[in-house]
């Protein structure tokens, strides 16, 4: 349950932030940004990682109700080229949980692995240092990358 621990975090400290953060995107579109991402740096610092919020597409930053509920970078460790179990391990289980999606390996070259799981409509860039979330956290993208996070990056829960 990392993950949802982890956004549950981050919504929190936007939400705490909002107001400040539209008077900042009012101000300058940039300094209110490198507050969000001043943001998710704290909050992923508790949890030894570093987490992005990113805004993929124009208009997205506007959308405030979204903030930490969608298109995230955590970056677990820099140095990781391979994952600590078989590739598809990782495979079978976004097809368990995430049921109608596309796999395929991503990523494979100067001995790095990665998977790719998609739609038509989202991503998730699954590497051995980070994983990449280009959709909204439903209960199935939260539910898989709970389990990445335990299981492939090994993560644990602050109070652990």
């Amino acid at each position: 349950m990392i993950f949802s621990e982890i956004i549950l975090d981050l919504q929190n400290q936007l939400k705490k932030e909002l107001a400040q953060i539209r008077f900042l995107l009012n101000k300058s579109p940039a300094i209110g940004y490198s507050k969000i991402v001043e943001i998710g740096k704290e909050v992923g610092k508790k949890y030894n990682i570093k987490l992005i919020v990113n805004f993929p597409k124009e208009g997205r930053i506007d959308e405030f109700e979204m903030y930490g509920k969608r298109d995230l970078s955590l970056i677990i460790d820099y140095e990781k080229k391979r994952f600590p179990i078989d590739r598809n391990i990782i495979k079978e289980k976004a097809k368990e949980i995430l049921e109608n999606i596309q796999i395929e390996d991503a990523y494979m070259y100067e001995n790095k692995e990665g998977v790719r799981v998609f739609t038509k409509d989202w991503k998730i860039d699954i590497l051995p240092h980070s994983v990449h979330i280009w959709t909204e956290f439903d209960e199935k993208v939260t539910k898989f990358c709970d389990w990445l996070l335990e299981n492939v990056y090994e993560l644990k829960r602050k109070n652990q």
